[in-house]
């Protein structure tokens, strides 16, 4: 099935798009399905789950970025890592990422394949052995990589620290000590840029599936998560 048939939500969200312009409006169904098709980068190649503006206001690549998140509840800021692989090495450095969360992990499931609502359904799951969670999660490689509808967070609450493998298929992690997820970028020959750009910075588009939207009903009931 072609990316366009499966495109099911889309995510337009630049200050252009929210004045009522778009760069998918101004092409044909043949040009955006062209579009839609073209996965490869230079040496960087997307997953399934999105794609950038046909304008290509951002170029995707490989790479990483330190930030910074404040907390306006308690006005902490806590310090971020942003990072972005391409699809042939994207999976195992989620799961090498994982590794120093500790042996015993909390789990959260993000969902908006109900295209009906605006915001996403979150789905938590406490104290799961972390080799136990590895081993649900690469049963589940396909969906956790290609769909745009689907996103996960493995957080040890202890620590704090939080790694996030989100619907754009960029890898976040939150925490105060980030050294050792920092040498595990650098181990996996991803180069720190204070200038690289995210998908999530232009317009861009998400794909998902019925198929996608059942597979990720599966995985909650594995991992034996709850509603918010």
């Amino acid at each position: 099935m072609s990316f366009l048939k499966r495109l099911i939500k889309n995510a337009f969200r630049d200050e252009t798009v929210a004045r009522g312009r778009s760069s998918f409006d101004t092409v044909s169904e043949q040009q955006l399905e062209d579009h839609l098709r073209i996965a490869r980068y230079g040496s960087y190649l997307l997953t399934d789950a999105i794609r950038p503006s046909v304008d290509l206001q951002v170029v995707p690549s490989a790479g990483w970025r330190r930030d910074s998140f404040k907390d306006t509840g308690t006005g902490a800021t806590i310090p971020v890592l942003m990072a972005s692989q391409t699809k042939e090495r994207l999976f195992e450095l989620f799961m090498d990422l994982l590794d120093p969360l500790g042996e015993t992990v909390d789990v959260v499931l993000e969902s908006s394949h109900d295209t009906r609502r605006r915001d996403h359904v979150d789905t938590y799951r406490e104290q799961i052995d972390l080799p136990i969670l590895k081993s649900l999660l690469y049963d589940f490689e396909d969906l956790l990589t290609n769909d745009g509808c689907t996103g996960i967070a493995v957080l040890n609450p202890r620590a704090p620290m939080e790694v996030q493998f989100d619907e754009h298929k960029l890898l976040v992690v939150y925490g105060h000590n980030l050294q050792g997820f920092e040498d595990i970028l650098e181990d996996n020959r991803l180069y720190s840029s204070d200038t690289l750009r995210f998908i999530t910075e232009g317009e861009h588009v998400h794909s998902s599936s019925e198929e996608y939207a059942e597979q990720f009903e599966e995985l909650k009931y594995l991992i034996g998560v709850e509603a918010d």
